[in-house]
């Protein structure tokens, strides 16, 4: 009779080594996978989303990020917040829309630098099944879920208004914008321009399309102002807008002549207006953004119904002789977490 064959300790042992490095290696390759895109979720317990801003250096998408930083937490969701390098960027926003796909994010929110160069990729998400929720600046899509942003045109008539009630006499205006495929920007103008030209005061428009940043708007407000000196009135609408024509006027000594009206706020706009080269600040509520669109995600994800399609944050304007109320302090010097 034929006995059976005993099996070694040390067999044994080298079974289990070799079965253990073998987990090893799936695990190491799982994790590999998912470290190349780091919008990829799709084991999270959590509802994972992401939100897609157009910066994340100025003071105004830091606020953005607070506010969808605290709906995150509150509504626990995995939340993950992404901007190109530039705010001329859009073929990297539309790359992060991919990516968002990708990972299988169950919502995206978004704010678009192009109005119709954005529109293919918000379209493919959405095609996928991924509700999207608009911030800030719209995109040409007729399938978004929800838009939550200022209302553009009347923040614009809002600061044209006040050029207007500030100077009795003859205005010439100077329009110092950004992308002109940004529709943010665009409205802002086209409330402005419409507020003063019903004025029948204006003797001039010129308007310049910068870089989205303080050196670019720096340059050209000092070429717009050298070129055209009887400018009286200036409309820079964004905050990095705000920076660079706030110092371009400063520097051409020009604070006394030159009334600019502004967007935005952090503590050097907000101490321009203190020293008299900025006359007004439209205020926008950036951590509402924030907070609210991915509050709309979350009742999106979870099938619940919107309150409204459309939700105008509002806007406030700032002034030399509101700026000190306790309620503006509030709004102009936040201290998101």
């Amino acid at each position: 009779m034929r006995s059976k064959r005993e099996v070694s300790p040390l067999h044994v042992v080298l079974c289990i080594i070799l079965l253990a490095v073998s987990i090893v290696a799936v695990f190491m390759v799982l994790g590999k996978s998912r470290r190349e895109n780091p919008l990829l979720r799709t084991t999270n317990r959590k509802s994972f989303i992401v939100v897609i801003g157009k910066s994340d250096t100025s003071a105004f998408w830091q606020s953005v990020a607070s506010g969808a930083n605290a709906a995150a937490a509150e509504y626990n969701l995995d939340m993950n917040f992404v901007a190109p390098v530039h705010e001329e960027s859009y073929e990297d926003q539309n790359d992060m829309i991919r990516a968002a796909i990708n990972g299988r994010a169950r919502a995206i929110v978004f704010s678009a630098i192009d109005y119709n160069g954005n529109a293919d990729a918000i379209n493919e998400a959405i095609e996928a099944g991924i509700p999207v929720i608009i911030i800030d600046s719209d995109v040409n899509s007729d399938r978004v879920s929800c838009r939550i942003m200022t209302d553009n045109y009347l923040a614009g008539r809002m600061a044209g208004e006040q050029a207007v009630h500030n100077n009795e006499g003859e205005l010439t205006v100077g329009i110092i914008n950004y992308d002109i495929n940004s529709m943010n920007g665009q409205e802002r103008e086209r409330g402005f321009c419409d507020a003063v030209n019903e004025s029948g005061r204006v003797a001039g428009i010129y308007t310049v399309n910068c870089l989205s940043t303080e050196e670019s708007a720096y340059e050209e407000t000092t070429a717009l102002l050298n070129e055209h000196p009887e400018i009286n009135t200036i409309a820079a609408l964004n905050e990095l807008m705000s920076l660079g024509s706030g110092y371009a006027v400063r520097d051409l000594e020009l604070a006394d002549s030159v009334d600019i009206y502004a967007f935005d706020s952090n503590v050097i706009s907000v101490g321009m207006l203190e020293t008299g080269e900025i006359d007004g600040l439209i205020v926008q509520n950036p951590y509402a953004m924030g907070y609210l669109s991915v509050e709309a995600a979350y009742n999106l994800i979870n099938g619940r119904e919107l309150s409204s399609e459309n939700i105008d944050t509002t806007t406030t304007y700032v002034s030399e002789s509101n700026m000190y109320d306790p309620s503006i302090q509030r709004l102009i010097f936040r201290f998101e977490g």
